[in-house]
């Protein structure tokens, strides 16, 4: 059986600066109807061999994961704790997960790089044939084994099929949870394997009200803003805050409301410092998309003209963002090609 990691060898590619990783975490924010699912079915006594977390990132499918294998570590499948398959905070397994060294619990996640230290793109396969000698071992005091693989939908092709081999002929008193943002990426017949629970964004009011428990010194409008730019993701709304979401989004509102004369000084400034922030233009790209669908839609509403025209620079510039941030291609370019192909338009019917 591999050494188990200590708390502070742990690498965590995952965690959000400031915040509690979810393996820390017990208390979970809505998703009261998968968890009532996931809830019968343990403390009924027949859990399924494997289930598939999906939805959207950042709305507590990792969190959601931990909080069963919790449960499991501690009682099994059996109705002996609470409906919500909540522990209590001096459960024993409480300070074992926490610190990644219960002899039960398992989670893979993409890596660095040992020779590049640069996070790995796959779950690769060295991983998978982890778990299988995880679940191949035998426990001495007889208790469950529950593997957690997040995210499940970034596997190798290799990885996959090693994957499968378990999940054909899994073994008894485990469970393993499929952590998925995009569960179609995975090939089919692991997903027939696993039942799936689906988790839904975070309501308004529900997003709105843990901000202000996680973040007080904020200002209450940049929360609301928060709310508005993360689409119901309380992690996104907490990455905004780290990665000085706000300001870009500030900027790319800027930059669309001054497309038919732009400030194209201002446009390479912009440019230069997206440029100087890790992982940022693709989230620039992603609010100059939301801007834009937020005009297109206010303009339909009048029965403005051109919409076909707006609709096709929106898809295009998503593209050359993806495209932009997928390759690690140059942002200076990328924003100074959007804003250009956004003023040549804008000058036609502004937004």
């Amino acid at each position: 059986m591999a050494k188990r990691a200590r708390e502070e060898d742990i690498v965590e590619t995952d965690r959000i600066a400031g915040q509690p990783h979810p393996r820390e975490t017990l208390a979970l924010i809505g998703q009261e109807e998968a968890l009532a699912r996931a809830s019968r079915a343990i403390r009924g006594g027949r859990p399924p061999q494997a289930w598939l977390i999906a939805g959207p990132p950042g709305i507590g499918k990792a969190t959601f994961a931990y909080r069963i294998a919790r449960y499991l570590l501690s009682h099994g499948a059996s109705n002996k704790g609470a409906d919500d398959l909540g522990i209590a905070p001096n459960d024993p397994v409480v300070p074992l997960v926490r610190a990644g060294s219960h002899p039960g619990l398992l989670a893979l996640k993409r890596g660095l790089h040992p020779d590049t230290g640069k996070l790995m793109t796959v779950l690769a396969i060295h991983q998978i044939r982890e778990l299988r000698d995880f679940f191949n071992f035998t426990s001495s005091s007889g208790g469950w084994r529950v593997a957690i693989i997040d995210p499940a939908d970034e596997m190798s092709g290799e990885a996959a099929n090693a994957l499968l081999k378990i999940l054909e002929e899994p073994p008894q008193r485990s469970m393993l949870l499929l952590v998925a943002h995009a569960p179609a990426q995975l090939v089919a017949t692991i997903r027939s394997r696993c039942q799936l629970l689906r988790l839904s964004p975070l309501s308004g009011d529900l997003l709105a009200r843990e901000l202000a428990t996680r973040l007080p010194q904020l200002p209450a409008e940049e929360r609301t803003r928060l709310v508005a730019l993360s689409g119901g993701s309380l992690g996104a709304a907490l990455r905004l805050v780290e990665e000085d979401g706000l300001k870009l989004a500030a900027d790319a509102e800027r930059m669309i409301d001054r497309a038919a004369s732009p400030d194209f000084a201002a446009t390479f400034a912009l440019a230069e410092r997206v440029a100087k922030i890790d992982r940022s233009l693709d989230s620039f790209g992603g609010y100059l998309g939301q801007v834009l669908a937020e005009r297109i839609r206010a303009r339909a509403k009048t029965n403005a003209p051109h919409l076909d025209r707006w609709v096709e620079l929106r898809s295009a510039i998503q593209e050359s963002f993806a495209r932009s941030a997928g390759l690690h291609l140059e942002p200076k370019q990328t924003i100074l090609s959007a804003a250009r192909a956004t003023a040549k338009l804008a000058r036609r019917g502004a937004l």
